[in-house]
């Protein structure tokens, strides 16, 4: 498709503000609240969109990458963030947890099958999911791949990364003192779950800073403090998760159960620059994976905004709503 129906594909839908029909909390038990919200068409294709993080949150955005006429989105923030409550909290919430709050949106709305969408540590969860309930997922569509793997972890958190952005690198080391640099998951945590609230929202930022750089290809450098409340929730989040490998049983566990998801059609949008989910992780996943394609965005970095992976997207729900 030319460029000029990549700006037709994207305008059409992306750019068109879609309100919630339903909005609710449910209770998911273990004292979580989660928020969750429907839009589009109630009669629609039911898809289910999971943020990224651990802690990001859902968006208005993120509603706009379906056509509105065709697609039932179910969008719900994660156990601990965004306005699920208790806000940042870390107890009782594990990857287990939330695919078994997706388990419970699917049967609280209805619905038998469903398109799992979702980036980043989205993806991780979409694919998780769908290997643990290969009945309810019909398709999977994932950008900027990450399957929660120690090597990918050591990339982005253990220098990495920091080969292409030293400065920015500089500035996530500088709060650690040098005798703890060597495992900077557990210097964070260290730091992140003092109880003060103050000095964790101060590491936070500073956890936070460090990924949000690196997030777009537009980036140049460091970039502003993410609010207060968003930080400590995305940092605390993340920083459980990656400490404890995404609960899961092995290293590596995505990979090795990837057969029971082979019938399931996907597509990977993968940016060609990725700086936090490396292309590699992407391209090895579609090749083990039978019935997934990958589409690698050229001049693209890991964000959902990016103009070429967010085209690729909109043709990736509109080829999809052709088949369902």
């Amino acid at each position: 498709m030319d460029r000029a129906s990549d700006k037709k594909t994207a305008s059409q839908y992306l750019y068109r503000p879609i309100d919630p029909f339903d909005q609710r909390v449910l209770d998911v038990g273990d004292g979580h609240r989660v928020y969750v919200e429907q839009c589009g068409n109630p009669d629609g294709i039911p898809v289910v969109v999971l943020h990224g993080g651990p802690g990001g949150g859902c968006s208005p955005t993120m509603r706009r990458y379906f056509d509105p006429n065709a697609y039932r989105v179910i969008l719900f923030d994660q156990r601990g963030c965004g306005r699920s409550r208790p806000h940042a909290s870390i107890e009782h919430n594990t990857t287990w947890h939330l695919v078994r709050d997706i388990e419970m949106i699917r049967e609280t709305f209805g619905i038998d099958r469903w398109i799992v969408f979702g980036g980043s540590w989205g993806a991780t969860l979409a694919l998780i999911y769908a290997i643990s309930h290969p009945d309810r997922a019909m398709h999977l569509i994932l950008r900027s791949v990450f399957l929660m793997t120690r090597a990918e972890l050591d990339w982005f958190y253990g220098g990495g990364a920091a080969l292409f952005w030293p400065d920015v690198w500089r500035n996530f080391l500088a709060p650690i003192p040098e005798d703890e640099r060597g495992d900077l998951i557990a210097a964070y945590a260290r730091r992140l779950f003092t109880g003060d609230r103050a000095t964790e929202t101060r590491f936070a930022r500073a956890w936070a800073s460090w990924e949000n750089s690196l997030a777009s290809i537009r980036n140049d450098g460091p970039v502003g403090d993410s609010p207060a409340e968003f930080a400590r929730a995305f940092a605390r989040l993340e920083n459980h998760y990656f400490a404890n490998l995404g609960f899961l049983e092995t290293d590596g566990w995505i990979e090795k159960n990837l057969d029971r998801i082979d019938h399931i059609p996907g597509v990977v949008v993968q940016g060609r620059y990725d700086m936090i989910c490396p292309p590699v992780v992407a391209h090895r996943l579609t090749e083990k994976w039978k019935s997934a394609r990958l589409r690698l965005i050229p001049r693209a970095g890991h964000a959902l905004s990016e103009p070429g992976i967010s085209a690729e997207l909109v043709r990736a729900t509109d080829a999809a709503k052709l088949r369902y």
